[in-house]
């Protein structure tokens, strides 16, 4: 279990409540995730949600298309215990991390919520090439993730609004302070590096339908 898993396995139980704190414009940031998955040219039958969590994007997306199997896969096995009170059956469950093989394809939709910010650069690089591998023609991928300004100084302004917004939200200090310490060990990447990585991957159509500072929701389509 890598130090990340241990983490989100101690805070599986409290994680939806504190996201709602942490994370500004919350339902505007999930919306538009939702919104995304509408860019695909195939119908969504099979959808695949990578550091799943406790299935707050698979919720909803399950709830989009009650057809679909969803299927959750996490490094974190506490985590998913949160996702099966949320889901029970209406999805199935794969404890592994992003590093290793995906479930077998093809999938109509890949997706992910503020999970690969924890790979570095070669892990994301080889994650957007397997999720492409992984999709059907026309599928999408879509990832609503936490990401660097474009330079530091412009990082730094959009963190310092971060905190205005997660306080204003009623997050305590202390509750900052901890989400600070757990942010220290992400590896975020600007949206720029991402969108070159996804279309270095295979990907067409790639872009960023929606970003709020630090926020933002990337997606590509593979190839038809």
């Amino acid at each position: 279990m890598t130090d990340t898993t241990t983490v989100f396995d101690q805070h599986a139980r409290n994680y939806d409540a504190l996201r709602r704190r942490l994370v500004p414009g919350f339902d505007r940031f999930y919306g538009a995730a939702l919104q995304a998955l509408a860019l695909t040219s195939r119908p969504i039958a099979r959808v695949l949600d990578l550091g799943a969590g406790t299935g707050l994007l698979a919720g909803m997306v399950a709830t989009a298309h009650p057809e679909a199997e969803v299927v959750l896969l996490d490094g974190a096995a506490g985590m998913l215990d949160e996702a099966r009170e949320r889901l029970g059956d209406r999805a199935s469950y794969v404890v592994a991390d992003l590093g290793d093989p995906l479930p077998d394809g093809p999938w109509d939709a890949v997706i992910s919520a503020l999970a690969i910010h924890h790979l570095d650069e070669d892990g994301k690089r080889a994650l957007f090439a397997r999720v492409c591998g992984a999709l059907a023609p026309g599928g999408m991928f879509v990832n609503a993730e936490q990401v660097l300004g474009p330079t530091p100084a412009l990082d730094a302004v959009y963190l310092a609004r971060h905190r205005e917004e997660a306080l204003a939200l009623e997050a305590s200090e202390e509750e900052w302070a901890a989400a600070l310490e757990r942010m220290s060990h992400d590896r975020c990447s600007t949206v720029a590096d991402q969108l070159a990585w996804l279309a270095e991957a295979g990907f067409t159509d790639v872009d960023c339908p929606w970003r709020e500072n630090r926020f933002a929701v990337l997606a590509a389509r593979r190839p038809s």
